[in-house]
């Protein structure tokens, strides 16, 4: 296996591969864009779906048949913030989403085989750009592209999880390298690359422990929060959303799960080449049913890993202490990673007061009873 294969690289990990902020959208798409980066100053008035209705129904299909995927992909992540602020961005709930756009959104799904609503990879991973352009992706040097309100605690969400997708790139590629060394019965190399994948767990771990540093829970979910909901178990919009102008849907509400740190390909890859399962419980079925929120060159990368990998199987059978303990370890920092999340749920949500329409705080953005979880 080799990241090249699937879009990857060492630097990048799941990360675009383009650099969001380079990428252009043709003329016709400049007030789509514009309106897009407005939002932090139109949601203020409480008339945001006044302002979005504004914008032309555009048929995007000779702009997907002529863009690459870069295009396709900012497109996706303009709209698909105009798809939540007017979803979210008014006491009520609607029940529809107007043509102009749910027509586009649509087209652009398709396009790039993702739901139509804002995925995980259109928050995060193709949503940040660099001062320096030839620096690090790390905290000190990335911004947002997009916002909804524009405030500091939504941009350090954002930013600390561009950071460890970036930082996680090495465990990607120590991965790809571990399935060669496998094949190879390299035991020595296998042990060297766990002691790097280890060493880099430390710093995605820690990373993710900034979190607090300029993200706060009662901010994060007031402010934060409520824009990333879908409409999948969502109370607040029962069936789902029409969307208007939508022929396939024969006019029939759609239920998406919403934009949540659980669509992040990281934590499933690292599972997938350690052989860890998962309990027949409802939690294995959200997670299961996520893997089609993924891009699908991250779907397959995740697929092929699990297929290929003999890691749990080779540590059983290879009787060596340290090969053994470095096996274990690497299990042992997934699972704080996962703990971390959990308690930041638990901080940042579940113990939060009820927030407005959709924002339960015993309801995940994805639609489920985490805390059960």
């Amino acid at each position: 296996m080799k990241l090249a294969d699937y879009g990857l690289n060492r630097d990048r990990g799941f990360l675009s591969s383009f650099n969001p902020p380079e990428v252009t959208l043709p003329h016709f798409l400049q007030p789509v864009r514009d309106m897009a980066l407005a939002l932090p100053r139109i949601l203020p008035t409480g008339r945001v779906r006044a302002h979005l209705e504004s914008l032309p129904t555009l048929d995007l299909s000779d702009f997907i048949k002529t863009s690459n995927d870069a295009e396709r992909r900012i497109a996706m992540l303009h709209y698909s913030f105009m798809v939540q602020a007017y979803v979210w961005g008014e006491p009520e709930a609607p029940k529809a989403l107007p043509a102009c756009l749910a027509v586009p959104i649509w087209q652009l799904g398709e396009a790039i085989s993702q739901p139509p609503l804002l995925p995980y990879s259109s928050y995060t991973l193709e949503n940040w750009g660099r001062f320096d352009p030839d620096g690090p992706i790390d905290l000190s040097n990335i911004y947002t592209l997009q916002h909804f309100d524009g405030g500091l605690d939504e941009a350090w969400f954002i930013l600390v999880h561009v950071a460890i997708e970036a930082r996680a790139g090495e465990l990607l590629d120590e991965a790809t390298q571990l399935i060669d060394h496998l094949q190879e019965g390299d035991a020595a190399r296998i042990e060297a690359s766990l002691k790097a994948m280890s060493a880099t767990w430390d710093d995605v771990n820690a990373i993710f422990d900034r979190m607090p540093d300029q993200c706060d829970p009662y901010v994060y979910f007031h402010r934060v929060r409520p824009w990333i909901h879908g409409w999948k178990n969502n109370p607040a919009l029962g069936d789902g959303l029409v969307y208007d102008g939508v022929i396939e849907t024969g006019g029939a509400p759609q239920a998406f799960r919403g934009q949540t740190g659980s669509q992040s390909s990281i934590v499933p890859a690292m599972d997938a080449l350690l052989g860890v399962g998962h309990a027949a419980d409802p939690l294995r079925t959200f997670l299961d049913e996520l893997h089609a929120y993924r891009p699908p060159t991250h779907r397959r990368f995740i697929e092929d890993l699990r297929a290929k990998s003999s890691l749990r199987q080779f540590v059983e059978g290879a009787s060596n202490k340290a090969l053994t303990e470095l096996y274990n370890e690497s299990v042992m920092k997934l699972a704080r990673f996962r703990t971390r999340h959990l308690e930041y749920a638990a901080s940042y949500i579940n113990k939060q007061s009820k927030g407005g329409a959709g924002n339960d705080p015993d309801v995940g953005t994805g639609g489920t009873p985490f805390m059960k979880y």
